[in-house]
Parts: structure tokens; C-alpha cells; sequence
């Protein structure tokens, strides 16, 4: 039987009196149980409190993923290498299913740090402006994963076929008749171009339609290729596709980022082992603005 403490010894475990004990019953909703008059805290139901009403909490999560059993579940930074891997992937394997979920590179650490996924897709550079997702990933998850990369990619800005405005660096959007549309907060591609306007002086919210926001790169593309916009931040492989002019910004580590508990799962072995493959090569070499050298490499822990 679970361990049963009396009104004087939960007080004693809290640090606090006996007569706090019934306002906490009462408007804290402490566990207890009333039994031949005299009420009763199981430790572990009063444990399990305290840690519910813990502010700040660890970054240890209170749930688990269950066993696998088939469904690789993929978060965070949206990319169309991945997605046609991903669709490779179910294709080549049909007793299993890969799934993504776009949420950026922030909202990927933070769901797998909350055990809503096996794997985060992640593009954060950090202020080094070297090294990519290492410092995000130690501060939201408290411990480093495993990181694998996916792919290096170009980043920059995607403009009208033949650049009618004339952009020619990051400066050139804060011209008057220049509108943009722009990635949302916790994106790798907003937080490179937050950071090269800011190395120009440039206040993002004086830019035209800096506010509006797209959460796939392919949809920046459209929205270019439509015309009512005149450039986006986004990467070079949406312009191969779309027909449109890009302005380079700088080549980008893509990583996997993935918990060593869950790093020997069959589903996430199987998908960092296409990165290995002929097959995944030629997937990239049907875009411009990727580079496979280091795709299916560890890059934290190194070898």
C-alpha cells in the first residue's frame, strides 16, 4: 500500500503549518482522504502536487512517447528535401508511417522536449553565426540529443523573376516600393533575417508587410511568384522550382535533432539511413541549393 501521511507530517514535509494544510485542501486541492475522521495525504499523490504547481518547471517531461510501433513522428522547420524524403520514405517502407508536423525549428525542440515527437527539424544559427541548433537545443531540452544532419541548404531571399525592384542585399527591402512577406517568430529562416537587418540598422517593422507571414517557404514562393509581392526570405531550392530570382544570404546547416533514447528506434534508423543513400542523393539533385556531403552525418556527439 501506498505510504499515508498524517495532517502533522504532510505540514512537516511542506514546511509549513497544520492549519495551511486545510487551506490547501481547500483551495490548492492538496490530495487527501478523509478516513474515521482524520484526514490522510498519500505521499505520492502529494509529490505528484507539488510538481504540478511547480513554476519554472525542469525540462525533463512528465509524459513518454509510447513504444514505437510504425508512426515516426517528425517536427519543426519545413523543408521540400524533407518532405519528398518523408514521402520516400512511406513509399519504401509501408509497414510504417512518417508523418511531419510544421511548427518551425523552435516549436520542434520544444515539441520534442515535451515527448510530442521522435524527431525535430531544425535551421537555428547561432551568434557565432558558425554553428547551428546546439545552444537551442541544450537550453529547451536541458541536455543535448543526438544531432544528425539532414542536409546543408542556401538560404536567402527569393524575388521576381528579373528583380524589377531591383533588390540586390537585405538593405534593399526597406525601400518604399519594396513589399515583402515574411516567416513567423521561432523560424531559423525569420531569425537569419532578423539578424542580417539588424547588421544593417534596418528596424523590421519599418519594412512593408513584414508582419505578414507565410509558414511554408514554397508559400513565400508563391506569394513572390504571384506578384503582389515583391520578395521573401526563404531558400534557393523554392526558387528552382518556382522560376524566380534569389538573392544568397549564406549556406545553412538542416539538422536532425533526435533523443538518444529514442535514437536506436526502427523508424528513425531506417530514415537516417536513406540520408546515406544513392536514392536520397537524388531527391536533393532535383532542387538547386542543396549540398548531401554531410547528410546522415553525426554532428553532436562527433565521432
Amino acid at each position: 500500500m501506498k505510504q499515508l501521511m498524517s495532517t502533522r507530517e504532510v505540514a512537516q514535509f511542506l514546511d509549513v503549518n497544520e492549519k495551511m494544510i486545510y487551506t490547501l485542501i481547500s483551495e490548492k486541492e492538496l490530495p487527501a482522504t478523509k478516513i474515521t475522521g482524520k484526514w490522510l495525504f498519500p505521499k505520492h499523490l502529494v509529490e505528484q502536487w507539488i510538481e504540478a504547481n511547480t513554476a519554472n518547471y525542469p525540462t525533463e517531461p512528465t509524459r513518454q512517447l509510447p513504444p514505437y510501433h510504425g508512426l515516426l513522428i517528425i517536427a519543426g522547420s519545413n523543408d521540400p528535401l524533407l518532405d519528398a524524403t518523408i514521402s520516400y520514405f512511406n513509399n519504401r517502407y509501408p509497414e510504417h508511417l512518417a508523418v511531419f508536423g510544421n511548427i518551425g525549428s523552435m516549436g520542434g525542440l520544444k515539441a520534442l522536449q515535451q515527448n510530442r515527437c521522435h524527431i525535430a527539424s531544425s535551421h537555428l544559427m547561432q551568434d557565432n553565426e558558425k554553428e547551428y541548433n546546439f545552444d537551442f537545443a541544450s537550453e529547451t531540452l536541458g541536455q543535448m540529443p543526438a544531432v544528425v544532419n539532414f542536409c546543408l541548404r542556401e538560404q536567402g531571399v527569393l524575388v521576381q523573376r528579373g528583380n524589377p525592384k531591383g533588390i540586390k542585399s537585405v538593405s534593399d527591402l526597406a525601400k518604399p516600393d519594396v513589399k515583402i512577406i515574411n516567416r513567423p517568430l521561432g523560424t531559423g529562416t525569420r531569425l537569419l533575417l532578423d539578424t542580417e537587418l539588424k547588421k544593417c540598422g534596418i528596424a523590421g517593422e519599418t519594412i512593408s508587410g513584414y508582419q505578414d507571414l507565410c509558414h511554408r517557404h514554397m508559400d513565400v514562393g508563391l506569394a513572390v511568384l504571384s506578384g503582389k509581392i515583391d520578395a521573401g526570405p526563404s531558400i534557393r531550392p523554392v526558387a528552382s522550382v518556382l522560376g524566380l530570382d534569389f538573392i544568397p544570404l549564406r549556406w545553412e546547416r538542416y539538422d536532425l535533432l533526435i533523443a538518444k533514447d529514442r535514437f536506436f528506434d526502427q523508424g528513425v534508423q531506417l530514415l537516417v539511413g536513406l540520408l546515406h543513400e544513392g536514392d536520397f542523393s537524388d531527391l536533393a539533385q532535383r532542387f538547386d541549393g542543396y549540398d548531401t556531403k554531410l547528410s546522415g552525418k553525426m554532428v553532436y556527439p562527433q565521432g
